[in-house]
């Protein structure tokens, strides 16, 4: 077991610190937990934010079962990593104005020692804890998402279709194919992807960090 404390964001820096330029990326497979839900993201306590407070329920009841006397076999000391999202519209078009309309799979990874007993280990404890929340909307998935094209949006939510523009610009000019909707060999989709690199509750809209990644394939002529 190793004595480090593992910080993703800084062992990973090429899946989580993008340059503000495209880059191809090839994400290897990790674990998540995740929520699938619908709806605008910015309603006050509306499904969306439930669903980060059952994220983050989860997460740091894993975190903290060190010290609770529940350790899991392998645990190591690890900051959570940031809150993660995969958007799409059941229309199947990308329009950041509809946010009445968008679907979504919110998620945080899990280190590696985090097995399906792990899981539902907190699952029950945050449910004796807190059992007004809904820790039946919650699973852990292993998502492998492969190539991608990525980049570092600084700025507003709402301004990501300009940044946007960027990748579909590097995608067309490096003999690659925007995979968004493609259906993978396990059955998922793939999507639009976000890191949350800063909190919106204390970073103005301007400086707000947010990884935004395209799924890819090689373009076939």
């Amino acid at each position: 077991m190793t004595t480090k404390k593992i910080d993703y964001k800084k062992e990973y820096k090429d899946l989580y610190v993008p340059k503000q330029k495209p880059t191809v990326a090839n994400v290897p497979t990790m674990t998540f937990i995740m929520v699938n839900g619908r709806g605008n993201p910015n309603i006050e306590g509306g499904e969306y934010q439930q669903a980060i407070e059952l994220l983050y329920g989860l997460s740091y009841t894993i975190k903290m079962s060190k010290k609770n006397g529940c350790q899991p076999e392998g645990y190591f000391e690890y900051v959570v990593p940031p809150l993660e999202g995969l958007w799409w519209l059941e229309e199947d078009k990308m329009d950041f104005t509809q946010k009445n309309k968008f679907c979504w799979t919110s998620m945080i990874r899990q280190p590696e020692f985090v097995t399906k007993e792990v899981f539902q280990w907190a699952c029950n404890e945050l449910k004796r804890k807190k059992p007004q929340i809904d820790t039946a909307k919650a699973y852990l998935e292993t998502f492998t998402e492969g190539l991608c094209v990525q980049i570092m949006h600084i700025g507003s939510f709402d301004d990501e279709p300009k940044t946007i523009e960027l990748i579909e610009a590097y995608i067309s000019e490096h003999n690659l194919k925007n995979a968004i909707s493609s259906l993978e060999l396990d059955g998922r989709i793939r999507r639009h992807h976000e890191i949350y690199l800063s909190d919106p509750r204390k970073t103005a809209p301007q400086k707000l960090k947010t990884v935004l990644r395209h799924p890819v394939v090689k373009a076939e002529f």
